[in-house]
């Protein structure tokens, strides 16, 4: 079977080291192994996406030595193909509506880790949208109805996993009050129609698989193998996000960062240099895809400073 990564850039904001990180280690995974790459903008959110992103992350992408096959595809331009799947699991009793506020899933949810776990409240509440809609007034989402018992899945790179969807989130949102679909779902009909065979991305989205795992038994989908990476961190520990403003690559560029320092950072970090070739620097993308070695990569986060990357550049 050919292989088929995916990159999937949200353009909410501007592409940032960790950004470069995942999805250069994504693009070379799959050209290492002959495989094509598919360019995907999630672009859903509405508040927040704008096209002046999806631009800069074409520049930056293409910067980085990064290429793609066919043209990149937008989220938005399969909305209803999302919705039908949604409509379909609630037409099929796997899904059902639900009105709660912010403010009350808040209140009724249970504290688990990283996310509150829904309590079930609007489950059976309501035969369908239109009556939840009567009923309350309100619009309603869609949310995927979890039985109890352990999703079990093997990633790449973090080995064997067993999470328990039911214990630690609850019924989870496949379909938004404001109409819009839920990551989860658009994510695994997404990578189903961009016949997508491997995930490449951030170990914070490791427990997220096994959610798309029960949506992709759920409609029948295919189900890429995952490989989650290591998050860089600022100095301090915190993982770098658009919403802290983290130092963007279109920053780094202006400042003088060379595309070769970063892909070459991002080598080093990830164990791809030989122990003859201490104190190196640079790379392109094209090395690393020759010598890329998936079984190097590690499992730790990584503490990294962006203003490493303008230290000693050619001139």
């Amino acid at each position: 079977m050919s292989v088929v990564g995916r990159l999937a850039p949200s353009p909410t904001g501007p592409l940032h080291l960790g950004h470069a990180f995942a999805f250069t280690l994504a693009w070379a995974k799959a050209r290492s192994q002959g495989g094509r790459v598919v360019l995907r903008f999630d672009d859903l959110d509405r508040a927040r996406a704008h096209r002046q992103y999806i631009d800069s992350a074409l520049r930056d992408l293409t910067w980085l030595g990064l290429d793609w096959d066919g043209e990149p595809v937008l989220e938005s331009s399969r909305l209803e193909r999302i919705e039908a799947r949604a409509l379909e699991l609630l037409a099929r009793g796997l899904a059902y509506p639900c009105v709660c506020t912010r403010g009350e899933l808040v209140e009724i949810s249970a504290p688990h880790g990283a996310e509150p776990r829904y309590s079930g409240r609007c489950r059976g509440r309501f035969q369908d949208l239109e009556s939840a809609k009567s009923e309350t007034g309100r619009s309603a989402a869609l949310r995927f109805g979890v039985e109890g018992g352990a999703v079990e899945f093997v990633d790449e790179n973090f080995g064997p996993q067993s999470i328990d969807v039911a214990a630690t989130v609850g019924d989870f949102p496949i379909r938004r009050r404001d109409g819009a679909p839920a990551y989860q779902l658009a994510v695994v009909v997404d990578d189903d129609l961009d016949g997508v065979t491997e995930v490449v991305r951030g170990r914070d989205l490791l427990e997220s698989t096994a959610r798309q795992i029960l949506l992709q038994r759920a409609l029948g989908l295919s189900k890429p193998t995952t490989f989650h990476v290591p998050l860089i961190c600022d100095p301090s520990g915190k993982r770098l996000a658009k919403r802290d403003q983290a130092r963007s690559l279109e920053e780094l560029r202006k400042a003088g960062a060379r595309p070769e320092r970063i892909v070459g950072f991002i080598a080093e970090l990830t164990g791809q240099l030989d122990a003859s070739e201490a104190g190196r620097k640079e790379m392109t993308s094209e090395e690393l895809r020759a010598r890329f070695d998936p079984k190097k990569v590690g499992t730790e986060d990584i503490i990294a400073s962006a203003s490493s990357l303008l230290e000693d550049n050619p001139p």
